[in-house]
């Protein structure tokens, strides 16, 4: 009898057992783009286009390769605008005698499959997303009977286990595991983005750039220019250019931030990691022969590598390990509302305009200005962490919930309490005038804290570690800023708090 084999459109490839097991001749495969899933949060309107014509091109490779292909397009009359919805049709029309699916990469998707068994009285098997290096088990092995869950050693499991970047007698590669303080300096003059690959657009994917115009008119974010990668084949060239002419200058700079330069020297590959067009393990080996050859330096493919076999699976492992209540964690008590300027780029900061300027047109910005500028924004000022969440994983088109949400909830709002960070990421307006060139023209001035034209991140820096400081005053890698904070005085001190409050009240009122 016939299987319902179910693709979700973030697993485009064919390495997944829900492909690799499929009888080309008996079993159904079952692609739908549907409203709902489109529409939870206010996505990027990019993502949606990048998505669905990555979906249209697998499915075509899938027939190409003998596969029979039920695929739902969004302007379909029989639509019915769900996923759920289109398994029950696809089940009321095919009879199968079992549904197969690959673990989805969000809680609310996996708890919602499950529910359709009962529902259609059909078996349902969820499967392992084999894509990841690291499995739930092993992580959950890993993270047992630990004080502290820290990616490092997470990261030197995982390099250790996969044999990268790893020397014949087991040492890591150069005598460190991790060279990331190599890579910290700030943008130099003239510090660009090298010329990145682009590829012409077929009738596939002018096509979904027509259905998306039509049904997200007023979608978040600009269409075109459209310049991702649609399948493999593309996203593999990408990678090869990455490799050969952008990863030897990507370690140095990698915290830089340049105005209009959105890209620098980052790989884009994320999207297509997490899309499935790429395998993790296939982009860490390219990055280790290019060092091994000596056309990368170690801290450029180390760096790369750690974001990939290390936080990318360590994210997900946390992700996984502590839902459904990790999304609801909001352990200082922020409660600000989201304001308007994340969605309308509309601020007098430099730096927040720049980063949501990048986010609008390209549906990216690079970790630095996610984690330093607009979440460093958001923990000082104490917005609601399950807003910021909800933006993070619209606006950018690598994003899903299993490494979003650990990565704003937990790296860049403390909202879990430590469980992924040892400190705080807060900072005041010195580090984002040393790490770019947004403050030169701003309307604020990073080397004042109260009056006129003081930039927003300096008092609201210090009053964030005034209001947690019975939180934070006990931290091991916080009682230098706490005893600066204490030499300041009364005066100053309530001088720099009066300047919060009165910039959380221009964010309130949309004039910050």
């Amino acid at each position: 009898m016939t299987v319902l084999r179910v693709i979700l459109g973030d697993q485009l490839t064919g390495r997944l057992e829900v492909v690799a097991g499929a009888d080309k001749g008996r079993d159904v495969i079952l692609i739908a783009e549907v409203m709902a899933e489109a529409t939870y949060v206010r996505h990027h309107v990019k993502k949606i286009a990048f998505l669905f014509s990555a979906m249209r091109h697998f499915a075509e490779a899938l027939r190409a390769a003998g596969h029979v292909v039920r695929y739902v397009a969004l302007d379909d009359a029989a639509n019915t605008q769900s996923l759920e919805g289109e398994i029950r049709r696809a089940v009321a029309a095919l009879q199968p005698s079992r549904i197969v699916v690959t673990e989805p990469g969000e809680w609310r998707l996996r708890e919602s499959l499950k529910s359709l068994e009962a529902e259609c009285g059909v078996p349902l098997d969820i499967l392992p997303d084999t894509r990841f290096l690291c499995t739930h088990a092993e992580f959950d092995a890993w993270a047992e009977g630990r004080r502290e869950l820290r990616m490092e050693y997470f990261y030197r499991e995982m390099r250790r286990r996969h044999g990268i970047l790893i020397e014949p007698d087991g040492t890591p590669a150069g005598g460190r595991w991790n060279f990331d303080a190599d890579n910290r300096k700030p943008p130099k003059p003239g510090l660009a983005s090298p010329p990145r690959v682009s590829f012409r657009k077929d009738a596939i994917t002018l096509a979904v750039l027509d259905l998306v115009r039509r049904h997200f008119p007023d979608g978040y974010g600009r269409l075109e220019p459209f310049h991702f990668a649609v399948t493999r084949r593309q996203a593999l060239r990408e990678l090869d250019h990455f490799i050969a002419a952008i990863l030897p200058g990507f370690g140095d700079h990698q915290d830089a931030m340049v105005r209009g330069e959105p890209y620098l020297s980052h790989s884009l590959l994320a999207a297509y990691l997490n899309a499935g067009l790429l395998d993790p393990l296939e982009v860490c080996r390219k990055a280790e022969t290019a060092n091994r050859d000596g056309l990368a330096p170690l801290n450029a493919a180390e760096g790369f590598i750690r974001q990939i076999l290390g936080w990318r699976e360590y994210v997900r492992g946390l992700y996984w390990r502590f839902m459904p209540g990790y999304v609801e964690r909001n352990a200082l008590g922020a409660s600000e509302p989201l304001p308007w300027f994340y969605w309308s780029g509309e601020t007098r900061m430099a730096c927040m305009r720049e980063a949501f300027a990048q986010t609008r047109d390209h549906a990216y910005s690079h970790h630095i200005q996610r984690l330093m500028v607009t979440g460093n924004f958001a923990l000082l000022a104490g917005i609601d962490p399950k807003a910021v969440h909800e933006w993070y994983l619209a606006v950018y088109a690598d994003a899903y919930e299993w490494v979003e949400a650990p990565n704003t909830l937990g790296m860049a709002l403390y909202a879990d309490g430590g469980l992924l960070a040892s400190k705080p990421y807060a900072a005041s307006g010195n580090y984002i005038n040393r790490m770019s060139n947004f403050c030169s023209g701003c309307a604020y001035d990073p080397a004042r804290s109260v009056g006129e034209g003081a930039c927003p991140f300096n008092a609201l820096y210090w009053d964030f570690l005034a209001r947690h400081r019975d939180r934070f005053s006990r931290n091991a890698r916080m009682p230098h800023v706490y005893a600066t904070w204490d030499r300041m005085g009364p005066d100053k001190q309530a001088a720099l708090r009066h300047q919060a409050e009165a910039h959380r009240t221009a964010m309130r009122e949309g004039r910050l």
